[in-house]
């Protein structure tokens, strides 16, 4: 299948110039849909008759059609042109206790999703997922799918494509990716929550593909994707961005990976429910989204315990500036839905002594659909692997 690079403009590579110049058209049509032929070609800069090719070679593979005809006061009407809707992704986001299954379109409008909670145990794991699977795919018959993309809450090993660190993730699912594709006859491609939606970023968000960047992940633990020089780093045995696990207290809270103290025991979405359960002594621990509803509503314990929060989350990401020194470090987890509140407070701390120059902080541009999103990066974008080859 058709795999398409991340980049948004054309760079030196070792492709040939035809396949450069399809991905530019490709990117442009999927950021700025619908689009003209005409405008196509000013925003490449490629010939008008370059641009007629590539589009009607688009059209034959399914991934672009034709929309609605604009409107000019002279001259030829123009036909514009915008990604083919009818072709799909399943999107998988694992957590340890429950997985959110969707539906979304090529240009990552999520049509349809739902949650699975997920029983002990490796097999009775993989049948209620791919039991949801069938569901929605079932649900949606005009759809062709192109394939899979899952999430994961640990570091995987792209080559033997097992994960090889997922200490917060209770059942196995080492083959995952072989069993899935038996299972339902689809490609499957799966990685780091945290560096798939490094690449969603690049494919989906406001970032050009061209400067470094740092994905946080914040659950029930925090992972971290780093985008630098137009690819992932990976590191040996893909271990690179395992900032959540460095230890910042010897004595502190133990984490799942077996030390103590590590940065995600402070600033998880974990973390803030232990500080409220700390602070309020519920009768039961409420989930993190209902702890985000009684902060909203001014419950003071919810309050301060977000604020313990993102002053730990905060802290942890200077040290990232300090290590990487990235131009822009992007926030991704449900705290993003309190950030105009919480967010200042994650900058404060992480301008505090800072002896590099401060990098942009942001939410991931589609808030808590990120991980759902990058599914799409995953299954359809340019696998950095592959690129190296």
């Amino acid at each position: 299948m058709q795999r398409f690079s991340l980049r948004r403009t054309a760079t030196a590579s070792n492709k040939t110039p035809r396949t450069i110049n399809r991905n530019l058209v490709f990117n442009l049509i999927r950021t700025r849909q619908p689009i003209s032929r005409a405008d196509l070609a000013r925003a490449s800069g490629l010939q008008r008759s370059t641009i007629s090719l590539i589009a009607e070679d688009l059209i034959q593979d399914g991934w672009v059609v034709e929309g609605s005809i604009g409107k000019l006061p002279r001259g030829r009407s123009p036909t514009f042109l915008e990604i083919n809707r009818r072709r799909a992704i399943i999107a998988l986001d694992i957590h340890p206790a429950q997985t959110m299954v969707a539906v979304t379109d090529l240009a990552g409008k999520i049509i349809a999703q739902q949650m699975v909670v997920v029983p002990e145990g490796a097999t009775k794991a993989l049948n209620a997922i791919v039991t949801a699977i069938a569901r929605i795919r079932s649900a949606h018959p005009d759809l062709s799918f192109d394939g899979i993309g899952i999430c994961l809450p640990g570091r995987v090993d792209l080559h033997l494509q097992q994960l090889i660190f997922a200490p917060n993730l209770h059942w196995p699912v080492l083959s995952l990716k072989a069993r899935m594709e038996a299972a339902t006859g689809l490609r499957v491609e799966m990685d780091n929550v945290a560096n798939a939606c490094a690449l969603s970023e690049v494919w989906f968000g406001s970032t050009d593909g061209r400067h470094d960047l740092v994905v946080v992940a914040v659950s029930e633990g925090i992972g971290t994707g780093i985008f630098a020089n137009g690819q992932l780093l990976r590191g040996e045995n893909g271990m690179a961005g395992e900032f959540g696990h460095i230890q910042i207290m010897p004595t502190g809270p133990l984490c799942a990976c077996g030390n103590r103290g590590c940065w995600e025991t402070f600033a998880s979405n974990r973390a803030a429910l232990s500080y409220y359960k700390e602070l309020a002594a519920p009768a039961k621990l409420p989930t993190f989204d209902l702890l985000l509803q009684y902060a909203q509503s001014g419950d003071k314990a919810a309050i301060q315990a977000l604020t313990r929060m993102a002053e730990y989350l905060g802290r942890g990401i200077r040290m990232i500036s300090a290590a990487l020194a990235p131009r822009e470090i992007v926030i991704v987890g449900d705290i993003t839905t309190v950030w105009k509140r919480y967010g200042p407070v994650v900058e404060a701390e992480m301008a505090k002594n800072a002896f590099t120059r401060v990098p942009r902080l942001r939410p991931a541009y589609d808030g808590t659909a990120a991980r759902l999103r990058s599914a799409v990066a995953l299954v359809l974008g340019e696998d950095p692997l592959d690129a190296e080859q």
